[in-house]
């Protein structure tokens, strides 16, 4: 069955869009939606007049990607993960993982449109990723994945500052017993 979509779906198209959808599709989920309006003189003619209002939504779009492109670029991810003597990780390094890190940052992005070299990256090092953003938009971005200090360096850590703090006892004691 031809359409004519009244709004953005996912997955299908953009307002304005003429498609080619099975009928049920179109019966039971885009117009009682609202979604879509089936393809007639009346509906063309409509969104012939609409044509403007829709054209500058999409240049809308275009700007927004653009400068999300531009935002996106100009940050390198940095993340921290656990990770073995050897430098690989525990877990690995997904684009839900690249999702999350850009949620807490205040962006939205998909997580289909975040494409890793190799699906997964299993190890520390430096890579770049592509963020698929409108239409043919695409954001290379550098990722650098470091490794977690883990509990052995912790402990060191401890025993280091355990030693300091007897060898300052150690000389606090020296200290009073030579003014006696």
């Amino acid at each position: 069955m031809k359409i004519i979509l009244n709004d953005d779906v996912k997955h299908l198209g953009e307002m304005g869009d003429v498609k080619t959808v099975a009928n049920g599709y179109a019966r039971n989920y885009l117009f009682p939606h609202g979604f879509a309006v089936p393809y007639t003189p009346e509906s063309v003619a409509y969104f012939e007049g609409k044509k403007a209002e829709i054209e500058a939504r999409k240049e809308q779009k275009r700007a927004d990607s653009k400068s999300l492109k531009e935002k996106l670029e100009s940050q390198d991810v940095v993340l921290t993960m656990p990770a073995g003597t050897n430098g690989k990780l525990y877990g690995a390094v997904t684009s839900q993982t690249l999702v999350d890190y850009y949620a807490k940052l205040g962006y939205e992005i998909e997580r289909k449109r975040i494409e890793i070299p190799g699906l997964t990256i299993k190890s520390c090092g430096s890579y770049t990723f592509k963020v698929h953003l409108y239409e043919a938009a695409l954001a290379e971005v550098k990722l650098s994945v470091q490794p977690q200090p883990t509990n052995d360096d912790a402990g060191k850590k401890d025993e280091k500052s355990k030693k300091s703090k007897a060898e300052k006892t150690e000389n606090k004691e020296a200290e009073s017993s030579e003014n006696n």
